[in-house]
């Protein structure tokens, strides 16, 4: 506890020097701060900081004399609302890009403390972009609703680098399970999906990307994946090809023919609007936020029941079965897939979004 203490005391002490430098901007720019890092284009990201590395290109990190505070409620710095605060008092504005909130099913005891930062943003946010519809609903049901504007922004994608290409020849029907592996379910309920396509007769293989992460000891969730492959007798089928960085992901996901998206109420993730991005179609748990993203013509959702108290792995059967489905007709799925990322999630048009709002809430 003292050294929690400790680290929050040097958080505020870092937000008060910081923002005491806070000089506006009389020519109505926007000068954007966003309280943290933002890793470059090469070096390993996943979740929230990717949104962060979209928007710093467009807005490069003010230092210390910003009027927008850019916070993302996935990755917030230390000591958010006293940033939040000092920011106000000192004239800058603050935009609130809203994802996901604890709830009990994948938080368990202590979610409504874990979501004490989020309502406090939510209340003192100039602006709120919700990830999704989903993010929106989760977060009015278990945090607070925004106070001031919003809207629905889903996630972007940089389609001009994220575009389809040629799978690797000479290899059998290839399934992605994309992003980060921090549920033991998501990861199984993959490797049975594969087990269920090659009981069917399907010449198939699974790479499963990112680190996994589901119990603090990362040889232990290996073994305990790699344990399961061999009781199914899956051998060289699966391959665990590790974390990648934003730079290599698209050669990563035109490996694949498919994405396997198994994670259950998922609020908006970027794997997904990426796949789409490379003509890739999405086979996934119909729950979350994924549905906004995937549409009707981007893949096939699995039916699974809503539930907040429990995460439900959606049914490999059905997962299998609705991957042999966009198998028939690869090609169609896969343009649609990339027509809808283009029309949709443009990184483009995310930042013009952003651009307007900013100026508006400085002008």
């Amino acid at each position: 506890m003292r050294a929690v203490a400790r680290s929050l005391r040097t958080a505020v002490a870092h937000v008060r020097g910081a923002v005491s430098y806070l000089a506006g901007s009389p020519d109505g720019r926007v000068r954007v701060s966003y309280a943290q890092r933002v890793p470059r284009q090469h070096e390993k990201a996943v979740g929230g900081i990717v949104k962060l590395q979209h928007l710093s290109r467009a807005f490069p990190d003010a230092g210390r004399q910003f009027n927008v505070l850019y916070l993302v409620s996935s990755r917030l710095p230390h000591a958010a609302p006293v940033w939040a605060d000092w920011a106000r008092r000192k004239g800058a504005r603050l935009v609130l890009n809203q994802n996901g909130v604890a709830y009990p099913a994948w938080f368990g005891r202590g979610w409504q403390h874990a979501n004490r930062e989020i309502s406090q943003l939510l209340a003192r946010a100039d602006y709120v972009f919700y990830q999704s519809e989903f993010c929106r609903l989760s977060a009015d049901r278990f945090a607070s609703p925004a106070r001031g504007p919003f809207e629905i922004l889903h996630n972007a994608v940089d389609t001009s680098r994220f575009t389809p290409g040629p799978k690797p020849g000479g290899r059998p029907l290839t399934l992605l399970l994309a992003g980060s592996q921090e549920q033991w379910y998501r990861v199984e309920a993959a490797i049975l999906t594969l087990a269920a396509l090659t009981a069917r007769g399907v010449d198939a293989e699974l790479i499963v990307s990112g680190r996994l992460r589901w119990t603090p000891n990362a040889a232990e969730t290996r073994a305990q994946a790699q344990a399961l492959v061999s009781r199914l007798g899956l051998g060289e089928r699966v391959e665990f090809a590790g974390p990648y960085t934003q730079t290599d992901a698209p050669a990563l996901f035109r490996r694949a023919d498919v994405v396997l998206h198994t994670k259950y109420n998922d609020p908006c993730p970027s794997v997904v609007i990426e796949a789409l991005s490379c003509g890739r179609p999405v086979v996934y748990s119909k729950s979350g936020g994924v549905p906004e993203l995937v549409g009707d013509e981007g893949g096939i959702g699995i039916d699974v029941e809503l539930s907040w108290e429990r995460d439900i792995a959606p049914n490999p059967e059905s997962l299998a079965e609705g991957i042999c489905r966009t198998r028939r007709d690869l090609a169609s799925y896969g343009a649609a897939a990339r027509a809808r990322a283009v029309s949709c999630f443009d990184v483009q048009r995310w930042i013009a979004r952003h651009r307007t709002v900013m100026e508006e809430l400085v002008a």
